[in-house]
């Protein structure tokens, strides 16, 4: 058993290590946690999400971001880099260096089996500490499922869930329609050797 303390550092000296490293790191409580890369199922997903939001973003004050945007939860000090991001009207940036976000509109996780947990349970309630955000859109990676958290005017968020190619999802906070079909597109879901 080791007896060495744990050596934290700040946030400031995090962002400092974080802006020039090669691979991305998560930041909570004084702690970095580097990030573990993805499988190509993960990745399209991914880009099927960003891909569709840009598209439906066009002549619009909205952006999407993919993965490596990092997202500030400022009630609790966790930097994140989500998979994919919504914001529409003025973004809000910690600093001059516009690499962390601090005012998402929509958040996607895309699920693996290493992070639906955390992704379902305490992230999501850190997420909810975020004022500007207004929904929360988890996708599975093993089947075809999504499910939307949309915060209701009291603060109680409603879960609407989709799993067949013609169902369709509204991200009312971005004006943006997704369906299934879309989310999925090009996505192998048979069992991986």
């Amino acid at each position: 058993m080791s007896t060495q303390a744990k050596s934290f550092i700040t946030p400031e000296q995090y962002l400092e290590v974080e802006r020039k490293a090669e691979y991305k790191s998560e930041y909570f409580q004084g702690e970095m946690s580097a990030m573990a890369g993805a499988k190509e199922v993960h990745h399209v997903l991914d880009l099927n999400v960003a891909a569709e939001l840009r598209q439906q973003f066009r002549s619009r004050p909205c952006r999407a971001y993919s993965n490596d945007m990092r997202v500030r939860v400022a009630s609790t000090g966790l930097y994140t880099y989500p998979d994919v991001i919504g914001v529409c009207g003025e973004r809000q940036f910690l600093d001059d260096q516009t690499d962390t976000l601090l005012n998402p509109s929509v958040i996607v996780e895309v699920l693996s089996p290493s992070t639906e947990a955390y992704d379902r349970g305490r992230k999501f309630e850190y997420y909810q500490s975020i004022e500007s955000l207004r929904e929360y859109l988890l996708v599975s990676s093993d089947r075809m499922h999504v499910d939307l958290y949309t915060r209701q005017s009291d603060d109680r968020w409603l879960l609407t869930s989709a799993n067949r190619p013609e169902d369709s999802l509204d991200l009312a906070s971005v004006d943006c329609r997704l369906t299934v079909a879309q989310i999925y597109e090009d996505v192998d879901l048979s069992p991986q050797p």
